[in-house]
């Protein structure tokens, strides 16, 4: 980036005031044509609320808003849109049972004499995938794609935009497979070709040094740093972040096998289109163990702690839970024997978004403050504060919307759920997805605390150095099939790379 270039849009002593707390002060921050502008900073920094600021979702306390040197006055996202400003968001803003490419004209729809063309929405919508390099049927229903499509469906609508001036994305590879963020981070070169502006928003650190140009990082709400990528490295950035560089886990040695807990045999989810999602899955897990699951897209890590968990009734196996045969498991009768999940999308399936933080807290857990059919409030509300400061949850007060919070801290309050529960076995899907370099560490020693406390946590990961710093032993799915139980030395990289494509390279088949 050249310091000389005039930013297209230009942010200056924003302030945002909520009850109780002060999301940013006298933040600026400049935007530059052709460039990828970078944000970053630990969850609660303030990087969403002026996201949302500067895509007219929020109005601000106090500050301006100029775009191309005029003052601007945004009321609503559609104001935004109309002068070239769009908005990908960490989480998805979709509507799930409507096809894919009526989602994408959601709000703009093409029609004739008062009625949707749906036959060129497909069109255009087909055309749009096709240059995102991406094999999606726009005709598909939205639920039924993996969370890594629906963020790609969701950059695919702003391609839609005329006028495209300034596109933000926040964490918008968070659930892509690295082949997805390889054609994302082309597209993003050639926006940059066509002198549109990229706000980025990431805390994978090591994208933000290969796509940056400039960055900003905010700290409690203020602007602390900004910089060229080219001046910095990823040391820096975390030192402007926390304060500090060494963000570390400790882990114990692995002592081999330790007292069965939990033991699964021949567990398979069949496909509606034949073969198997989760292919005659066989392993354990002890006390006191941190299980990794690694494989990339597809492989069937999900599904298969979701049927482990009872979310798939047509799944099939054994499973023993600390010496109970459960044949057909249900997620009330497993949250019961006390296994639990932190699921991989925290917002469609781990919180419920009109709901308080407190009541969000004891969704797992209300039965043991029932008596009588009524809820001992006082009693429940004694243990969200106990939990709320276990989990380290910055939060003004329970009784807050759980959407006051930031990604981590909501993803705090989804670990905290499953603690009340009193679990033997702890499942966490993809916990750092969405979240700083900071609660990432947090929610990590937690899983080691929850393996000392004798639980056995299954840990569903995508990132190949979380897992290696975290996991005592490491299983490995590619294409529905498990294809490694690694520990101590085997685990490396290398061996879980050419783990992930065994089933593919010796052409088996899900």
């Amino acid at each position: 980036m050249k310091q000389e270039r005039t930013p297209i849009m230009l942010a200056k002593n924003i302030t945002k005031v909520y009850p109780g707390t002060t999301a940013l002060k006298d933040v600026d921050f400049e935007v530059f044509p052709g460039c990828v502008n970078v944000l970053v900073g630990e969850n609660g920094a303030g990087k969403s609320t002026l996201m949302k600021i500067l895509a007219g979702i929020e109005k601000p306390t106090k500050g301006e808003i100029f775009l191309e040197g005029k003052k601007i006055t945004l009321h609503n996202t559609r104001e935004a849109s109309d002068l070239g400003v769009s908005i990908i968001h960490q989480e998805l803003n979709m509507f799930p049972d409507m096809k894919v490419s009526d989602n994408m004209f959601a709000g703009n729809e093409i029609s004739r004499f008062g009625v949707v063309d749906r036959r060129e929405q497909y069109k255009k919508a087909r055309e749009v995938l096709e240059r995102l390099q991406q094999d999606i049927d726009p005709g598909e229903i939205m639920r039924n794609l993996r969370v890594g499509q629906q963020q790609v469906v969701e950059i695919a609508k702003t391609m839609l935009q005329k006028e495209l001036k300034v596109l933000i994305m926040d964490e918008p590879t968070s659930s892509l497979s690295q082949a997805e963020v390889e054609v994302l981070f082309k597209l993003i070169e050639d926006l940059k070709a066509q002198g549109i502006a990229i706000i980025y928003i990431s805390h994978r650190l090591e994208e933000v040094i290969r796509i940056g140009d400039v960055i900003t990082i905010l700290r409690d709400g203020e602007r602390v740093a900004n910089a060229n990528i080219s001046d910095i490295d990823i040391h820096w950035i975390i030192e402007q972040m926390v304060g500090h560089t060494k963000l570390s886990i400790e882990k114990p040695p692995y002592k081999g096998e330790k007292q069965e807990l939990l033991k699964v045999e021949n567990f398979c989810l069949p496909r509606l289109c034949g073969g198997y999602t989760v292919d005659h899955v066989s392993f354990t897990l002890h006390k006191g163990e941190v299980l990794g699951i690694y494989g990339l897209m597809g492989a069937g890590r999900t599904e298969l702690v979701e049927s482990l968990m009872g979310l798939h009734p047509e799944s099939s196996g054994n499973i023993v839970l600390d010496g109970e045969p459960i044949t057909k498991p249900s997620v009330c009768d497993q949250i019961a024997r006390g296994m639990v999940i932190v699921p991989e999308d925290r917002q469609k399936d781990g919180l419920v978004q009109t709901m308080s933080i407190a009541d969000n807290a004891t969704l797992t857990s209300i039965p043991r403050f029932t008596h009588n059919g009524v809820i001992d409030k006082q009693a429940s509300r004694n243990a969200v504060d106990v939990v709320v400061e276990e989990m380290q949850v910055k939060v003004a007060d329970v009784r807050h919307l759980i959407t006051s919070l930031s990604g981590g801290n909501q993803q705090k309050v989804v670990i905290g759920k499953c603690v009340m529960a009193k679990p033997k076995v702890f499942i966490m899907d993809e916990p750092s997805r969405g979240i700083d370099v900071g609660a990432k560490t947090d929610i990590f020693r937690l899983m080691r605390g929850f393996a000392a406390d004798g639980m056995g946590v299954i840990f569903v990961g995508s990132e190949l150095k979380e897992l290696i710093s975290v996991c005592d032993r490491i299983l490995v799915m590619s294409n529905g099939l498990l294809t490694a139980d690694l520990s101590g030395d085997e685990i490396t990289e290398d061996a879980l790379v050419k783990a992930s494509a065994a089933a593919l390279k010796t052409g088996k088949s899900a």
